[in-house]
């Protein structure tokens, strides 16, 4: 049985996070510091990376934080403020959505589906609204994409068990958790078609300190900022991999590095390099 020695109070003092799920946010100044992005600041990046659900806060950090090294643009469903180039975009199979993602190097698919009362509206999100991204992607010739997932595949398994990335997931019938699943099945399927190279990050609950407070302490928790810097040194990978280490489908757990977390980063740490700051 795994110790559980990180409590909710070092976690906090930690991170300052709170429950956000995917939809979590914090100020662009309280991001994970990123590796030096290599790009001129006189000219300005010329990388362009796509960032969808830019409803989502989370979308917003990770926007913040690649804009030190990339061009960033977003899309969203819904009418959205931001301090960067927002696309309004149904992702319907259509030019409109080739339009949207030509030009871009990378996307990063955050998949955060509309708030709907149908409790199957996610399915369709990340299973219909993907496909028509990513068919789109192939035809742009956009060659890379980090996709976010959830770790709640996995809490089917016992807690006794170190689940790792090579564990078949168990999402059950559940629409929320089986959508994830349908998601990354999607992707999976065009990485082995060739058509580009995909990394999957599989999330704990995202969270902010300030909204957690009074809450018990949940082992599924991950800072924003651990997030934001897993995202990052995917696409450093994606772009620099020569094949061996990543091939064309990968999947990593983000998480703290803590005994109290409830899975394991050690494949993330060593292929990406991940280095969670915010461990308690």
């Amino acid at each position: 049985m795994k110790s559980t020695n990180l409590s909710r109070r070092g976690f906090l003092a930690g991170g300052g996070l709170g429950v956000v799920g995917l939809a979590g946010g914090v100020p662009a100044e309280d991001t994970q510091e990123s590796p030096d992005p290599g790009e001129s600041q006189s000219e300005g990046p010329t990388r362009g990376v796509l960032i969808t659900s830019a409803e989502s806060p989370l979308a917003g950090a990770i926007a913040a934080e690649l804009s030190r090294g990339y061009r960033v643009s977003l899309t969203a469903r819904e009418d959205v403020r931001s301090d960067y180039p927002v696309t309004k975009s149904e992702l319907n199979a259509d030019e409109a959505t080739v339009a949207l993602v030509r030009g871009n190097e990378a996307i990063v698919h955050v998949a955060q589906p509309v708030v709907a009362a149908d409790e199957t509206v996610p399915i369709d999100d990340r299973t219909r609204l993907t496909y028509n991204l990513l068919q789109a992607a192939k035809q742009a010739g956009v060659q890379r994409l980090v996709y976010l997932s959830s770790l709640e595949l996995l809490t089917a398994y016992g807690e006794e068990f170190e689940v790792t990335e090579e564990w078949r997931p168990r999402p059950g019938s559940e629409p929320r958790l089986l959508s994830h699943y349908l998601g990354e099945f999607t992707c999976r399927e065009f990485a082995r078609e060739g058509s580009l190279s995909v990394v999957i990050l599989r999330l704990g609950k995202v969270v902010r300190a300030e909204e957690a407070a009074g809450q018990p302490f949940d082992p599924l928790w991950v800072d924003q900022r651990d997030v934001v810097q897993a995202v990052w040194l995917a696409l450093a990978a994606l772009e620099t991999d020569d094949g061996r280490k990543l091939g064309p489908w990968s999947i990593f757990h983000v998480q703290p590095d803590s005994p109290a977390a409830r899975f394991s980063v050690e494949k993330a740490k060593r292929l990406l390099g991940y280095k969670p700051k915010f461990n308690g």
